[in-house]
């Protein structure tokens, strides 16, 4: 390994972020990549990185992985985010959103590195949004908590990090087993079929590609504190699925509304999130893709994925 090169871990590989961010910072000669996922590598990306599974329920394996790799920076997208199975499995939830944070935030205080830890909208409650990063967080569900917990562990243990809250993530990468609501819903529609969409909750949709972007700007300015990152358009899930159609020319017909309510979640879900981006802009130079040009460039990416 080259000695002048800065070792960045990536922590949930795998995952929908965790592709983008590989793709991204093998580009960079300064930087040697480290990828690791409970699994064996699904990337799309196969070479410039070294890639290493670890089970990260698995606290001594976990921390022997960080004392051989003695990473310079840590980007942290690894998490249980089912709403469901972290209310099923709070044992398991504790262990992956706030035990593996524990890990990497004393070995950043102690080797006095950085850390960048991607969080959630759901830390809020939904009845104020959109949201300023100074709002008071207040969960509606084991998943925001867990997501609040996390990010308050950090604070406690006073290592160098960044935090970034984002909502709906969506896009394309290599993975075809890695879907999310844009992927959905145009499959759906375009097998004609009948899907139900919930017209009475508001989100600012990410694309995964803005998200990839700022979250390897925070790393390399070494950002200090919480960004909210997001797109910058409110929509309900139901209006954001009707551009979808829209844009590919699917039959909006075939999409019925339906509350939260009706598939219980008006209760476990924040009704409005949405985020003000002021600081992301200012101090990241963040600039979210405005909703129907993500289209484009998710349509344009289908070729490069061979999709």
């Amino acid at each position: 390994m080259d000695e002048l090169k800065s070792t960045v871990l990536i922590t949930g590989a795998n995952g929908f972020l965790g592709q983008k961010l590989i793709e991204q910072l093998v580009k960079d000669p300064n930087i040697h990549v480290v990828a690791t996922s409970k699994r064996e590598n699904r990337n799309f990306i196969r070479e410039g990185y070294t890639y290493i599974p670890c089970d990260f329920e698995d606290n001594k394996a976990f921390k022997n992985m960080l004392e051989k790799i003695r990473p310079d920076r840590i980007i942290h997208t690894a998490a249980i985010s089912s709403v469901e199975a972290c209310e099923s499995n709070p044992e398991q939830c504790q262990k992956v959103n706030i035990d593996t944070v524990s890990v990497l935030g004393n070995y950043c205080r102690e080797f006095d590195k950085h850390l960048v830890h991607l969080s959630t909208d759901f830390v809020f409650d939904g009845t104020e949004g959109p949201y300023q990063e100074t709002d008071k967080p207040n969960p509606c569900n084991a998943y925001g908590q867990s997501k609040l917990d996390s990010e308050q562990c950090l604070e406690a243990i006073g290592c160098r990090n960044a935090i970034l809250r984002t909502i709906l993530v969506y896009g394309i990468n290599g993975d075809v087993n890695r879907s999310n609501l844009v992927l959905w819903a145009k499959g759906q529609l375009e097998q004609k079929q009948p899907i139900k969409v919930v017209a009475d909750q508001w989100r600012m949709p990410t694309f995964v590609d803005d998200l990839a972007i700022a979250t390897i700007q925070a790393m390399k300015n070494e950002a200090k504190g919480i960004y909210h990152i997001s797109g910058e358009e409110m929509m309900t899930v139901l209006e954001a699925v009707q551009h979808v159609a829209d844009f590919w020319n699917l039959d909006r017909s075939l999409i019925s509304p339906i509350t939260a309510k009706e598939i219980g979640q008006d209760k476990n879900r924040p009704q409005t999130t949405g985020f003000v981006l002021g600081r992301a802009k200012k101090e990241l130079g963040f600039s979210p893709t405005p909703f129907k040009e993500s289209l484009q460039k998710i349509e344009e990416q289908f070729g490069f994925y061979n999709r």
